[in-house]
């Protein structure tokens, strides 16, 4: 097969268009240019997608004797994972931007390229696997627990699933790490990124007050609705948050608060006690299903990248995706995603379905 290798500048992608080539495949290497100020966006292992980033790609696609090429996406990351998080948080809502990314650049903006240019499937460094089921390609976990992102990909339609490569779904980052160096891949001990690459100092809050600028509001206590304190911006919190709300006097009680909801228009954060942020029902719009939804379906929710994971039953209900929690989670809030596995005895759970979180219940 034709097949484009999405190379980031990382050890992951690295290793899996090494694995690509080994494979037999006719690879091309491509780096994403995805800002229009690219040596902003890293600081150490924080941030992605550097001029340092696309070198790197560049030397790992030199050793492997590959063709390579840069491509500027900035526009369109800048448009449809950027604004789309600024605007997420005004509306009080908590986006993933690696979900919007993968959905939306490598499996979209980059899929549909490939697609045009007459490759057959795009290879990323993603840890997760692809499985063949009654003749449709799904997505399962990956063998290492720790990476697996399946998560941030499930939202990914059947069609772009079967023009996917993940080869690294069967492996550890230890054992990626342990391939790139006998390959003699500069990047073998390069650091993982963390954090939103478009931030790479790490401050959230104030990329959104730069982009939002200040709007006042209140942080109310939740039982007794007396006013605790002020804040410069709904955007500033998310709801499970419990560190630097900025009030001063604890609860009557002793113990910490924590948001517990957002209120963009009025401006009111809401905050209370831990055992508020319990949450056992799920309403989730915009599903991604592979699921024939003739009634509820025994489940395990996921809710964020890395853990936030209950056994659930889902169920499809007109154009929303209900999830009732056999087991409450903390810290659930609208704008997530909530993903659905099919638990497998043998391990690398099937992914069921992905939705974007709209409310929650109890």
């Amino acid at each position: 097969m034709r097949v484009l290798a999405a190379m980031s500048g990382g050890v992951d992608s690295a290793v899996a268009a090494a694995r690509a080539v080994e494979a037999g495949h006719d690879v091309t290497g491509v780096h994403l240019a995805l800002s229009a100020k690219p040596g902003t966006l890293r600081t150490g292992s924080r941030g992605c997608c550097t001029i340092e980033d696309s070198h790197d790609a560049r030397r790992a696609a030199d050793v492997l004797g590959i063709p390579f090429y840069v491509w500027d996406f900035a526009e369109r990351f800048t448009e449809d994972v950027v604004e789309d998080f600024v605007a997420e948080y005004a509306a009080g809502r908590t986006p993933n931007p690696c979900l919007r990314c993968n959905e939306r650049i490598k499996f979209e903006a980059l899929l549909d390229k490939a697609i045009a240019l007459g490759f057959d499937a795009v290879c990323t460094g993603h840890y997760a696997r692809l499985d063949v089921v009654d003749g449709s390609v799904e997505l399962r976990r990956s063998a290492d627990e720790g990476k697996d992102q399946s998560y941030v990909l499930a939202s990914l339609t059947r069609e772009q699933l079967a023009h996917a490569m993940f080869p690294l779904g069967g492996s550890t980052k230890v054992e990626v790490r342990a391939e790139a160096a006998r390959r003699g891949l500069s990047v073998a001990a390069k650091p993982d990124s963390h954090d939103i690459c478009f931030i790479p100092d790490g401050d959230t809050q104030g990329f959104l007050t730069k982009r939002l600028g200040q709007r006042a509001g209140v942080l109310v206590d939740d039982e007794t609705g007396a006013v605790l304190g002020q804040h410069v911006g709904v955007h500033g919190f998310t709801v499970g948050q419990r560190k630097g709300l900025g009030i001063d006097a604890p609860a009557p009680d002793g113990r910490p608060r924590y948001v517990l909801s957002l209120e963009p228009v009025s401006g009111t954060v809401r905050v209370g006690a831990a055992e508020k942020l319990a949450v056992r029902e799920i309403v989730a719009v915009r599903p991604v299903s592979r699921v024939d939804w003739s009634g509820p379906v025994e489940c395990v929710a996921q809710v964020r990248a890395h853990g936030g994971t209950a056994p659930a039953i889902a169920e499809l209900v007109g154009e929303e995706l209900v999830v009732r929690l056999r087991e409450p989670l903390s810290g659930v809030a609208p704008g997530q995603a909530v993903a659905v596995y099919r638990e497998d005895p043998e391990g690398g759970d099937l992914v069921l379905a992905s939705a974007t979180i709209e409310r929650t219940g109890v």
